[in-house]
This record gives structure tokens, C-alpha cells and sequence, in this order.
């Protein structure tokens, strides 16, 4: 199971940290990944980490801005999310996949979360 939180609302500029605590698999097993979906497009990817937690990809819409980072101990994942825009409006999912390295598409994870809502708005 994959238990996402910390959405909420924020103004533009501000900052967010999404959680993802992850029970009942092996969390160092698994890549780790943030999408997004907004009404009407498809989930799209956001940012996501290997099983060690060194290596990461992100979306160049995030870059300079976005960070993730993992706690094996603490089986959960974190997207600290900064510099927020209107634009990064959206729910927020976590996944888990057991595919080597860091996937970028939606088949390349395995499990999902509830999706938590980030609202950017003045």
C-alpha cells in the first residue's frame, strides 16, 4: 500500500513537501516515482529515484525546483516541491516499481497511491 499526503494549497512561490510511506513490500526493492494529473490529460511523470536513492530523473518543467529523495529506514519518498506555479496544479501520485534504474513512463511501476491535491493559487 502507498500512502500519499501533504497536499494542500499555496501560493505562488511557496513550498510543499509531498510524503509517500510505503507498507507491505519491500521499499528498498522499488524505484520510487511522483506523476501528476491534471482534468482532462493524461498522468504524466514528474520526478522519480532509484532503489539507493542515487540516482533521479525529473520532468524539465521541475528542474531547478523539484527535488526527491527517499528513507529506506523510514520506507517513504518525499518530493519537496519549490517555487511553486499555478501550473503545477495538480494531483500528485506516488509509485512504486520493481524495474532496474528510474522509468519515466507509467508502465514502468507496478503500485500507486490515493493521489494527494497541490493547489497553486493566489
Amino acid at each position: 500500500q502507498l500512502q500519499a499526503s501533504g497536499g494542500g494549497l499555496v501560493q505562488p512561490g511557496g513550498s510543499l513537501r509531498l510524503s509517500c510511506e510505503v507498507s507491505g513490500r519491500t521499499f528498498s526493492s522499488y524505484a520510487m516515482a511522483w506523476f501528476l494529473e491534471t482534468p482532462g490529460k493524461e498522468r504524466e511523470f514528474v520526478m522519480g529515484i532509484n532503489r539507493a536513492g542515487i540516482s533521479t530523473r525529473y520532468a524539465d518543467s521541475v528542474k531547478g525546483r523539484f527535488t526527491i529523495s527517499r528513507d529506506n529506514a523510514k520506507n517513504t519518498v518525499y518530493l519537496q516541491m519549490n517555487s511553486l506555479k499555478p501550473e503545477d496544479t495538480a494531483v500528485y501520485y506516488c509509485a512504486a516499481g520493481q524495474r532496474p534504474g528510474v522509468g519515466i513512463s507509467r508502465a514502468d511501476y507496478d503500485y500507486w497511491g490515493q493521489g494527494t491535491l497541490v493547489t497553486v493559487s493566489s
